[in-house]
């Protein structure tokens, strides 16, 4: 049970505190062989999911120093699973084990949050902790008879030093029992028993203030929290823009977000781009009224919505045969914010990189027509729209061409022919909104 969190100090053996010292760190050579060559954005994913399975015990980094523990890690989930101990992931185990992760934080809740009394962002398991409370410098969040208790704080006085705040919580309150403890310069870890619950400590310091997370629990759930606590700790991103949330998991969705949609039928079926619905209460094609989505294709990113009574535009023509080129000019109907609440057509010009759009379009884009410099429609934008989060910058954007065969042919598919007389994709264009609650 406990060990897991003896793991999660041990990896940082070289860092160990003695007494109130803080310690220097150690850098030690990225290691070599399996494992070595992953990118660290993917091997903080393979991380983070090892880490929910309770393969990975160690707190989640993400750096080429992990290559000799996650490649035990990777062999504990293959014997784990009776597949080869190679300690190397398979496409088909990458994705049995993300699935397996998947799971986990299904059976949890694992939501992501925005504290808005401290300022920084974490995981919290949801469906074990859902009664949510002011704490005394943060937010608590609770099991319903207290078992399990996440709670933020923040400190931030005349002086303040993560040294002192890092002394302040090994000592107090006088029933914690420490067990392992890890400081460095910029963050701290503590371990123990804190009467009869497991308690874990992080703290995080950056200009003259520290913020932090404590989770306790009893010591009948550690086969439920074990595992949560590391990922808790691992990810809590304390400032903006900082911590490995940014890397695992997308910032929450705008309440409303904008995108552009080519009209497919005069009798109102609309073809846009799929990852600007997520979790959508209510859609709306701007000057049409509210839409249905009727159809759509996940791996494509294409959406199918269709507004009921027609809409006043000629559709565009999806030739199953239209030319791609590197050249392409983007048209959309840019986010409200970016043209003082308009919804003019505007154009954008990218170079195609492979399926990727290049420079991003802007918000907004998401569904774009994009066509050749022979004014054939090469396809649609698909568009990684900006999450906005209360503590953090909406992150760089991704664009991506849809290409105009594939949309065709789930047209096709859907009983919808190509229009006799098609409009130029510029003239079919539409604002869509999606509404959260």
């Amino acid at each position: 049970m406990w060990r897991m969190f003896y793991f999660v100090f041990a990896s940082f053996a070289c860092l160990a505190v003695a007494g109130h010292s803080e310690a220097r760190p150690v850098r030690t050579p990225p290691a070599a062989g399996k494992n070595a060559a992953i990118p660290d954005s993917d091997r903080v994913a393979i991380e983070f999911d090892l880490a929910w399975t309770g393969d990975y015990t160690a707190l989640i980094t993400g750096t080429a120093e992990d290559n000799e523990k996650v490649t035990a890690a990777i062999k504990s989930f293959q014997k784990n699973r009776r597949l080869k101990e190679t300690g190397v992931l398979t496409p088909q185990e990458r994705a049995l084990l993300a699935g397996a992760a998947k799971a986990k934080q299904a059976q949890v809740g694992w939501t992501i949050v925005d504290d808005a009394s401290t300022g920084a962002r974490l995981g919290i398991p949801a469906k074990h902790t859902p009664n949510q409370a002011p704490g005394k410098t943060g937010t608590r969040w609770s099991s319903a008879q207290g078992q399990i208790v996440i709670e933020t704080f923040k400190v931030r006085e005349p002086g303040t030093t993560l040294a002192n705040v890092y002394d302040q919580q090994r000592k107090e309150p006088g029933t914690r029992r420490l067990e392992n403890n890890v400081l460095r310069p910029d963050f701290f870890v503590l371990s123990g028993m804190q009467g009869l619950k497991r308690f874990y400590v992080r703290g995080d310091f950056k200009d003259g203030e520290v913020r932090g997370v404590t989770i306790l629990y009893d010591q009948a759930t550690e086969n439920i929290m074990d595992p949560v606590a590391v990922v808790i700790a691992s990810a809590f991103s304390a400032f903006s823009g900082t911590g490995l949330l940014a890397q695992i998991a997308p910032s929450p969705r705008r309440k409303v977000e904008y995108g552009t949609g080519i009209v497919a039928s005069a009798a109102g079926d609309v073809v846009t781009d799929g990852s600007l619905f997520d979790g959508c209460n209510t859609i709306v094609v701007n000057g049409y009224g509210d839409a249905a989505r009727v159809a759509e294709e996940p791996g494509a990113g294409i959406v199918l919505l269709r507004v009921y009574g027609g809409v006043a535009l000629a559709p565009a023509a999806f030739a199953g045969d239209a030319r791609t080129e590197t050249e392409l000019t983007l048209f959309g109907i840019a986010d409200p914010q970016s043209q003082a609440g308009g919804a003019t057509i505007s154009a954008a010009t990218a170079k195609l990189n492979g399926d990727v759009l290049e420079p991003a379009p802007p918000p907004g884009f998401a569904g774009a027509a994009a066509v050749d410099a022979h004014g054939q429609l090469a396809g649609m934008v698909s568009l990684k729209t900006p999450a906005v989060a209360s503590t953090a910058a909406a992150g760089p954007l991704q664009g991506k061409l849809v290409v105009a065969s594939a949309i065709r042919t789930f047209l096709d598919a859907r009983g919808l022919p190509t229009p006799a007389a098609a409009a130029n994709a510029k003239d079919a264009l539409v604002r869509v909104i999606c509404a959260r609650r």
